[in-house]
């Protein structure tokens, strides 16, 4: 056999897996995919994280935290009816924390507030130099029973 068919059945059998596994697969196939696990790897990511600081002090230090020096302690958010996607868009996306967007972000919590202070942070996450991932935890708001403290820093 030539070097001509050889080539020629390397392509056609390369094009045939491609076909089977895109077809198979939703028209997705991993080193073409739109996902974002795979399109966009390594960009900076942002989420939310919600704090039960009910038995600390009762003002928050406004500062950026790491992950071993986060106050208080975990606050479900799904098994308390509130959308972590929903919460991590609404706090990621939002450019001016006016009285309407604060407003907004207690009434996801309304249900919870009882007795309870939740302190709910933007956690900022990205590849450094040294090719690890670095955490950042930025503190938002403290939202407790009957006040909302939004960080000062932030744009209003």
């Amino acid at each position: 056999m030539s070097r001509y068919k050889r080539a020629v059945t390397a392509l056609i059998a390369t094009f045939l897996v491609y076909g089977v596994l895109t077809a198979t697969h939703l028209g997705e196939f991993w080193p073409f995919s739109i996902y974002p696990m795979f399109s966009q790897g390594g960009n900076p990511w942002s989420r939310a994280v919600v704090r039960d600081v009910t038995q600390g002090p009762d003002d928050v230090a406004w500062q950026v935290y790491a992950r071993e020096d986060l106050p208080g302690q975990p606050f479900a958010v799904l098994p308390n009816g509130i959308d972590p996607i929903d919460l991590a868009n609404f706090v990621s996306k939002t450019d001016r924390w006016d009285a309407d967007r604060v407003a907004g972000l207690r009434r996801m919590f309304y249900d919870q507030l009882d007795a309870r202070r939740l302190l709910v942070m933007r956690v900022n996450g990205r590849i450094d130099e040294q090719d690890s991932v670095a955490v950042e935890f930025v503190p938002y708001a403290l939202i407790g029973p009957d006040t909302t403290a939004v960080n000062p820093s932030l744009p209003r």
